[in-house]
């Protein structure tokens, strides 16, 4: 069985040897030209004139287009049809494309960009969420609300009751290869070369600027440098940019944002606020929660309503919340187009409810890791005393919860109790450094909540040598995903993992895919690539009138006689039997109403908990990330290496939104950080000194790919431990609740050091 093996990335080699190919290192023909988008300067307002004489006469310019210029739909949108590739008639963010550059060079595209003389009536633009509140601009007529009980009664009836509120900071998606796509014009269509997590939507972006059918835009996707959502949909306004140009001259044309574009003009992890008011009992089990989410969308929808809605879904997290309301505002503001990341609105969610079990603890003055676990949701939904199966706000049943389980489990491995103790002892003798230990869980939901996504298709051929091609609808950003896939196609087959290859994801190939988002790139693709394996097997023991036959270890075993499997193939080829199938899976037992906030959006859950210790400089608001350990649910892990690979990068990642990641907007909504030189991203440095990261070994309750679990968002939420670490270490400081907030620069740590101590 090749599945649960610690295999190395398939292109591994290619990643550190620097061969891999990126759509920046794909030969282009011999003429390609090179675009770049000319920008507003101002984040609100009408376009009364554009000069761009200097632009068309600059050195190597080939075309200026403009909104006006475009030969069908002027839209990038991924769902509300809001969003104009190029401004027309008015401008509403800084960085928003105006005109396209045409050009014999990426550096003459750039140059020329800057030449325009754009005149503007600007109109005061709505910048925050105090902003928009104020102007009630909204992507949605009034707030969204989920929830269950009666809030109101529980919270007049609870022993204590406490109140709070916590700001929670953007993120800039930061991929080491920024966007880029490039265009091929044809005979009877165009190809798309892009860095895209969901090539499907390119390809109808592209026919629709087009005016063409579906089948006129081949899109292909071998790799991308990191995606994270980013290139969810954000890639979309370069692919139809470059297809609008090639159709126009005939031409290949290239398209990549230097960093300094790509910060500026795309979208970013949604900001918010989460305002909370909490009634609990003596022992601080929650009575009643009522929350309020408000979050900054920019100035197009996006994906900005399923990501507010899964930031309600996770709001409860790991807990059995008995009343419970989570009010949403989905705000639209003169900023960049907030668009999918990791976790895609629920590391917010997560984040509300944790802030509110550190601030009960706080005020009873209890163990934290105790208040969490007494709020658990019941183990395996099974009645267990007073407790029994909980229900989420939305009303799914939890029938899989592991929390009290596995975080027993790490609580004892990471020694939590002898270590609390000691960082208590260490405050009470040191004044400038304080020590801060935290405990956080995580309960994660598996699927798209929108239904329809929730398929995935596949074709494998295997040749008559016995090799096998296999391709789907998922796309590989690093994860890891065609490893994976292979091995399931390699154990399915009974043939070794190196008889397999994953090719290029390709629109021509499998159709009508879904994005690669959702951690369900595993899931579903694995599924469709087993279902075609399966069908191929089928057939192949009909061939040898046996169904029993075995295949195993790249031999066939029939009715007491061997052969290699590439023996078999040529046999089939012979005798005509087809060995290409096409594979299809559609992930069962969902059903989700977004509107009455009902249902089952979720297959399954994946769970995990996280212990980090950190220290601080009271002086300074310095501060390390001494330790962190880490238990994470990945089911049976189809690839134990890859899957201990994506825990530790989500957790970084994690820490880093929390801790160092700022997006500064300045009050005429330009961007001041914009670049690797203000923009501060988690390093080599800022990792824990003892990183201790396990699987929790134990298989999926429900049927999924060999009973694995999806292991691409849940970790990042273990980022939030280090950030409750942090506001322990300044609750040392002083009496007071820090009311730490998020990023926990040090600049903020300094400053809750200072609230903590009035």
């Amino acid at each position: 069985m090749t599945v649960s093996k610690s295999l190395p990335h398939d292109t591994a080699r290619e990643h550190v040897t620097g061969t891999a190919r990126y759509v920046d290192d794909i030969p282009t023909p011999a003429g390609t030209l090179h675009l770049a988008f000319g920008q507003s300067p101002v984040a609100n307002g009408k376009l009364t004139s554009m000069d761009l004489k200097d632009v068309t006469s600059a050195p190597g310019v080939v075309a200026v287009i403009t909104a006006q210029d475009l030969p069908f739909a002027n839209d990038v949108s991924p769902s509300a049809h809001d969003e104009p590739l190029l401004a027309d008639g008015s401008v509403h963010y800084v960085g928003q494309p105006v005109f396209l550059v045409v050009a014999d060079s990426h550096l003459n595209a750039r140059k020329a960009a800057r030449l325009a003389k754009i005149s503007i009536e600007e109109v005061t633009p709505i910048l925050t969420i105090e902003d928009a509140l104020a102007a009630d601009s909204r992507f949605e007529d009034g707030p969204r609300i989920y929830g269950k009980g009666d809030v109101d009664e529980a919270l007049k009836d609870a022993p204590h009751q406490v109140s709070g509120s916590i700001n929670i900071g953007g993120q800039e998606h930061f991929y080491l290869e920024g966007q880029a796509a490039m265009a091929l014009p044809g005979e009877t269509g165009v190809t798309i070369q892009s860095s895209t997590q969901h090539p499907t939507e390119i390809q109808h972006k592209v026919a629709e600027a087009l005016g063409c059918p579906f089948h006129e835009v081949v899109v292909e996707v071998r790799r991308m440098g990191g995606g994270f959502g980013g290139k969810e949909s954000q890639g979309n306004a370069l692919a139809v940019a470059c297809a609008i140009a090639a159709r126009a001259t005939g031409r290949a044309c290239k398209m990549r944002y230097d960093r300094d574009d790509d910060f500026v003009i795309t979208g970013k992890r949604h900001d918010c606020r989460v305002d909370y008011t909490v009634g609990f009992d003596d022992v601080g089990r929650i009575v009643g929660v009522d929350f309020t989410q408000y979050f900054r969308c920019g100035w197009a929808q996006d994906l900005s309503l399923p990501v507010a809605d899964r930031a309600m879904l996770h709001a409860d997290n790991a807990y059995d919340l008995p009343h419970a309301r989570i009010t949403s505002h989905r705000l639209k503001t003169n900023t960049q187009s907030a668009t999918a990341f990791r976790g895609f609105g629920g590391p917010q969610g997560v984040l509300g409810i944790e802030r509110v079990m550190d601030h009960v603890a706080h005020h009873l003055g209890l163990d934290p890791a105790a208040v969490r676990g007494i709020n658990f949701y019941a183990s395996g939904g099974s009645i267990s005393g007073q407790r029994k199966v909980g229900t989420t706000p939305y009303g799914m049943p939890v029938t899989d919860s592991i929390s009290q389980e596995l975080s027993d489990a790490l609580l004892t491995s990471s020694d939590y109790s002898t270590r609390r103790r000691a960082v208590a002892e260490w405050n009470a003798q040191n004044e400038i450094f304080k020590k801060g230990i935290a405990f956080s869980p995580v309960k994660f939901g598996i699927s798209f909540t929108l239904t329809q996504l929730n398929q995935a298709g596949a074709l494998v051929q295997i040749y008559s040598d016995g090799s096998v091609l296999i391709n789907h609808g998922g796309t590989e950003m690093g994860q890891g995903l065609f490893q994976k896939v292979a091995q399931v196609a390699a154990s399915t087959l009974g043939v070794p993992r190196d008889v397999i290859r994953p090719s290029a994801t390709a629109t021509d190939k499998v159709p009508n895919t879904s994005a690669t988002a959702a951690s369900s790139g595993s899931d579903l693709n694995g599924m469709a690539v087993r279902n075609a394996c399966e069908t191929l097997i089928a057939r192949l023991r009909d061939l040898l009138g046996d169904p029993d036959a075995i295949f195993e270890n790249g031999q066939v075993t029939s009715k007491g006689e061997t052969q290699t499997f590439a023996e078999l193939a040529q046999t089939a080829w012979a005798a005509r039997v087809s060995l290409s199938a096409t594979g299809f899976y559609a992930t069962p037992d969902i059903a989700w109403d977004r509107i009455k906030g009902e249902g089952r959006p979720f297959f399954y859950f994946a769970y995990g908990a996280c212990v980090s210790e950190v220290v601080i400089d009271t002086l300074t608001g310095e501060y390390r990330t001494l330790r962190t350990d880490i238990l994470h649910d990945c089911g049976t892990s189809l690839n134990p290496a890859l899957d201990i690979g994506q825990i530790e990068g989500g957790y970084v990642q994690g820490a880093g939104w929390l801790t160092t990641e700022e997006l500064v907007w300045d009050d005429t909504g330009r961007l001041r950080t914009h670049a690797p030189s203000t923009y501060k991203i988690p390093a080599c440095a800022d990792r824990p000194d003892i990183f201790n990261v396990s699987l929790w070994d134990a298989p999926n309750t429900v049927d999924t790919i060999y009973r694995s679990k999806a292991v691409g968002e849940p970790p990042f939420m273990h980022g939030i431990a280090t950030f409750l670490a942090l506001s322990d270490a300044v609750a040392a400081c002083g009496p007071t609740y820090p009311n730490l907030q998020a990023p926990a620069t040090t600049e903020e740590v300094f400053r809750a050091i200072g609230r903590a101590r009035t």
